[in-house]
């Protein structure tokens, strides 16, 4: 069955973040076999056979106004005409609800009792940004028959339901996939993407990828590369308004020299390539695509436990990936980089176990579970 498809996404682009690039695969995979529209305020990537259509951005700030007006402004072009509205956004309209991220209302009151609770209800009454996006949230998991929400891990499913235990039962988990497991990367390969890069060309180089550096662990990691051997380096991609107190940083602790802020990449494959590592040291990721993709093109990986990030919890650790049990204690971030570089066994380990992990984890099939869901709803409405 061929449907015709709603996608909305406020930044419809591969370098805005993970859950960016998870909306841009699954509409690109759709789009091989349904009439796919996309609804975005700024369009990064021009997908074929997908028809975009621009949402006007009549204030950047403050953010929860332009939220409010997207919202509006989608409802209004999509409330006719389309098999399947599918948001990613905070939105209260839309058949399919994908979620990236922990609720608002998690946030706010998750573990907040007695006089902590009272004052952050104090917090919400007395702000328009916090009561209009828990006013969307409330309507967007309202536990309608025709609505399935999708969680992008089994982590963030158990803290959405604890929120909102009402819309359990619509609930799904559907993780990020890659497009193919390439492997690890020929010597010549390296050497042109870290030219391409701009990255040094000998020695072993650290990747972390991330917007909100501080939140990924960069610090940290910083931190832990200190006394590291001379040939160590690190490149960072990302955009960030925490550039410039992370180059400060860097430079207090020596390491001008050997960090590289390389900025937002549209084509994350040369990261992957002109690394020997990625290191993930994350306070919160409900998911952690880049470790995922890391995997798929050969690397050893580094990336915080379970408790703060999504994908830990199907990973072994040093199997699949080293496991940081404290993501914030440089010192342990060292030694754990100390064991990796040192051995070649741990590194080809590593590197095959998390080629096999990512090979069971495709944009195809992310897909077609999607399909599964449309048409689900679909039949639910014929015999409605």
């Amino acid at each position: 069955m061929r449907l015709k498809i709603a996608v909305l996404s406020r930044n419809f682009s591969t370098t805005g973040g993970g859950a960016e690039r998870y909306a841009v695969a699954v509409a690109e995979q759709l789009a091989l076999r349904h009439e796919v529209h996309v609804f975005t305020q700024h369009a990064g990537n021009v997908l074929p056979g997908v028809t975009f259509h621009p949402v006007a951005l009549p204030l950047r700030r403050p953010r929860w106004i332009n939220q409010l007006y997207f919202a509006t402004a989608t409802w209004w072009a999509t409330r006719r005409g389309f098999d399947v509205v599918h948001s990613h956004e905070n939105t209260w309209h839309g058949a399919v609800q994908t979620v990236h991220v922990l609720p608002v209302k998690h946030n706010l009151f998750h573990g907040k009792r007695g006089l902590a609770l009272a004052l952050r209800w104090l917090k919400v009454v007395t702000s328009p940004r916090l009561v209009v996006y828990l006013w969307l949230e409330s309507r967007r998991y309202a536990p309608l028959a025709q609505r399935r929400v999708v969680l992008t891990s089994q982590a963030l499913r158990q803290d959405f339901v604890a929120a909102y235990p009402k819309a359990g039962a619509l609930t799904a988990v559907i993780a990020p996939g890659v497009a193919a497991v390439t492997g690890p990367c020929t010597a010549a390969q390296k050497l042109q993407a870290r030219a391409t890069l701009g990255l040094p060309a000998q020695g072993r180089g650290l990747l972390l990828v991330g917007n909100d550096l501080r939140k990924k662990g960069l610090p940290t990691l910083l931190q832990a590369l200190v006394g590291m051997p001379d040939d160590v380096w690190l490149a960072v991609v990302g955009q960030s308004r925490q550039l410039a107190d992370m180059r400060a940083l860097a430079q207090r602790l020596g390491l001008g020299q050997r960090v590289w802020f390389v900025g937002a990449l549209s084509d994350m494959d040369q990261a992957y390539r002109a690394a020997d590592c990625l290191v993930h040291p994350t306070l919160e990721d409900t998911y952690a695509m880049v470790v995922l993709e890391a995997m798929a093109h050969g690397l050893p990986v580094v990336v915080s436990a379970a408790r703060w990030c999504g994908i830990a919890a199907d990973l072994h650790d040093g199997v699949q990936a080293l496991l940081l049990h404290k993501p914030d204690d440089a010192l342990a971030l060292h030694l754990t980089l100390g064991r990796l570089l040192t051995s070649t066994e741990l590194v080809s380990t590593l590197s095959q176990q998390g080629q096999f992990f990512a090979s069971n984890k495709t944009w195809v099939d992310v897909a077609s579970a999607y399909e599964s869901i449309y048409c689900h709803l679909e039949n639910d409405l014929l015999t409605a």
